[in-house]
């Protein structure tokens, strides 16, 4: 019998809903599937407080652990032969909750020396991310197998504003009526069963190199570079902005609470301002740059850690 352990944190409850539909054409023929949930304390509601959201940009960003549920002795009685760990991106970064497992004695036991596949769902920008959890994985001894993507398919500031919507409505609507659905489509939700049948060929015979590659062939991942672009500068600036906000106190400090309310008001300067300059930046460089974006995409869309 071979054992599957699917790990998430799913605040809306959209990622549990992709993983339930891979987990469709895994199951079954000697394959048992086991899911734990990760449970922060306290936990992060939904929909977000607008003032909440904001002030926790510092510990996500800086990747500063919380606490949260353990798994049952159930889960933790078992040794699993691959692990399905699913994680929404919160500031470009993998969310505190998934974070703070990651950083658990928990996470080295239940995914030391085993396979993962990794599963994310968000607005576009995963990249740098990914890269967060590749180094996580490394340090819990786990092997990182797979990776599937699956993104808000609508225009960057289109995204923006639906995505805003569902968040402080928690309504997963047509805003105002005339704009898309916030989200993963319907459609790439339903369609994530199709990644259940090469991440279960490999499981059965225990080999997982061909594994990224035929997750990428059903489209399992998408690469735009000038996200990529976006990404790693977003990075950045949100390192200068997290270390100098951290500095003011806890959460809900009054002298945070200013700084969040400056980081507020240049985030909405960065989307709506400095993006569309980068991304003429971006045009302008494309030729010059086309080797190395080609490179980055590669890179990007396979399982493979640079070494630093």
């Amino acid at each position: 019998m071979k054992e599957v352990l699917i790990i998430y944190y799913s605040q809306t409850g959209q990622l549990l809903t992709i993983l339930e539909n891979i987990a469709r054409n895994i199951q079954g023929d000697n394959v048992r599937i086991s899911y734990y949930e990760i449970v922060p304390k306290p936990t992060y509601d939904f929909p977000w407080k607008k003032e909440k959201f904001y002030d926790s940009f510092p510990e996500s960003f800086l990747q500063i652990p919380t606490d949260f549920e353990s798994p049952s002795k159930t889960i933790l009685d078992k040794k699993y032969d691959l692990v399905l760990l699913g994680y929404p991106v919160w500031y470009l970064t993998p969310s505190i909750p998934i974070n703070s497992f990651l950083k658990s004695s928990d996470a080295k036991f239940l995914l030391g020396d085993t396979p993962v596949v990794t599963v994310v769902a968000c607005r576009n920008m995963w990249i740098m991310a990914q890269e967060k959890m590749k180094k996580l994985l490394l340090d819990v001894g786990a092997k990182l197998v797979g990776h599937i993507a699956l993104v808000d398919r609508n225009i960057n500031h289109i995204s923006v504003i639906t995505i805003a919507h569902w968040m402080f409505s928690g309504k997963k609507d047509r805003y105002l009526g005339i704009f898309p659905k916030p989200g993963v489509s319907d459609k790439d939700i339903k369609e994530a069963e199709r990644f259940g049948a090469p991440i279960k060929k490999a499981l059965l015979s225990n080999n997982y190199d061909a594994l990224q590659n035929e997750i990428l062939a059903l489209n399992g991942v998408s690469i735009n570079p000038f996200l990529i672009m976006t990404d790693k500068r977003g990075n950045v600036l949100f390192s200068k902005w997290a270390n100098h906000i951290i500095k003011k106190g806890e959460p809900g400090n009054p002298k945070r609470l200013k700084w969040i309310g400056f980081f507020k008001i240049y985030l909405l300067f960065a989307i709506w301002v400095i993006a569309p300059i980068v991304f003429i930046v971006f045009l302008l460089t494309y030729l010059p740059s086309y080797k190395r974006r080609r490179n980055d995409k590669a890179y990007y869309s396979s399982v493979a850690l640079k070494e630093n």
